[in-house]
């Protein structure tokens, strides 16, 4: 499908049907077999094949059975997020390292007139 963004609904659905068509004879089922692991009925599966309208939940199915699910990000992307929406929720990240400082253990206990004693040179 090169150029989908011109074609009608009916050529795309007809496009669908007809690569999911040879995608079940390249993998030797029926009809009847891939209806079955998909869960719809042999009907279902021969107007999806022949690119009528049916059901997204049995597309999905069928997709599914063939085992071509993984495909859906190709098919629809994720939404990528904006840059400011990026930037919000990234973590802040550290700019400067705090020499000295260890986790072992609670900090040694204040006493007053420890921070004079310390200045003036006093032991």
């Amino acid at each position: 499908m090169e150029k989908t963004y011109e074609m009608t609904d009916e050529a795309v659905l007809a496009e669908l049907g007809d690569r999911l068509s040879r995608l079940r004879l390249q993998r030797n089922l029926t009809q009847a077999q891939l209806a079955r692991e998909a869960g719809v009925s042999k009907r279902t599966l021969i107007r999806l094949e022949s690119g009528e309208s049916i059901q997204v939940t049995n597309l999905i199915r069928v997709v599914r059975a063939l085992g071509l699910l993984g495909n859906l990000d190709a098919f629809v992307p994720p939404p990528l997020s904006s840059p400011i929406a990026q930037l919000r929720s990234r973590k802040k990240e550290r700019r400067r390292a705090s020499p000295g400082v260890t986790k072992s253990g609670p900090p040694p206990q204040w006493i007053w007139g420890d921070d004079l004693s310390k200045t003036r040179g006093e032991p």
